[in-house]
C-alpha cells in the first residue's frame, strides 16, 4: 500500500521525474537507497506507470493545438479504434459519456493541416473542434 512517504516521493517525481534519489531522500528524510527501493516498488506495482517528456510543440513546428469532441457514427467505434495508428496527430484520446463519445487532444502544423485532419475524421463521425488558446496551468 502507498503511504505518506510514497506520496511525497510521487509528488517530487511529478514536478521533475529526473530528480535524483539523493535529492528526493533529502526532501522526504530517507537514504537514496531507500528512495530507490520505494520507487522500484511503485514501478513494480504499476503505481508509477512510466515517465514522459513534455515537449514544446511550437518549437517542433506544430503551431496549432485543438480539442476535438467526436460523435462517432453508429457502429464505427471499433473501426475508429483500430485506425488510431493512422492519426499520429492525436496525442491523447479518451472514450467518454455524453452526447459525444470520443474526446481527443490533437497537435497540428496549421489550419490547413486541421482541415485535412477533420476531413479524414468525417469518415467515422461528426467532430466538434475547439482551438486551444493557452494552457493556464503551465503559463
Amino acid at each position: 500500500m502507498v503511504d505518506t512517504v510514497d506520496l511525497k516521493i510521487i509528488e517530487s517525481l511529478k514536478v521533475n521525474s529526473r530528480t535524483s534519489f539523493v535529492e528526493i531522500g533529502k526532501q522526504v528524510g530517507l537514504s537514496p537507497s531507500s528512495v530507490r527501493e520505494r520507487v522500484q516498488k511503485l514501478e513494480d506495482t504499476e503505481v508509477i506507470k512510466g515517465y514522459n517528456v513534455q515537449l514544446n510543440n511550437r518549437k517542433l513546428g506544430f503551431g496549432l493545438e485543438v480539442f476535438i469532441m467526436f460523435k462517432l457514427f453508429s457502429g464505427k467505434l471499433k473501426t475508429f479504434c483500430e485506425q488510431l495508428e493512422q492519426f499520429p496527430e492525436i496525442c491523447e484520446v479518451f472514450r467518454i459519456t455524453g452526447t459525444h463519445n470520443i474526446f481527443m487532444k490533437v497537435i497540428l502544423v496549421d489550419q490547413l493541416h486541421l482541415q485535412q485532419f477533420i476531413d479524414r475524421l468525417l469518415l467515422y463521425g461528426e467532430p466538434t473542434t475547439h482551438l486551444i488558446l493557452s494552457d493556464l496551468k503551465n503559463l
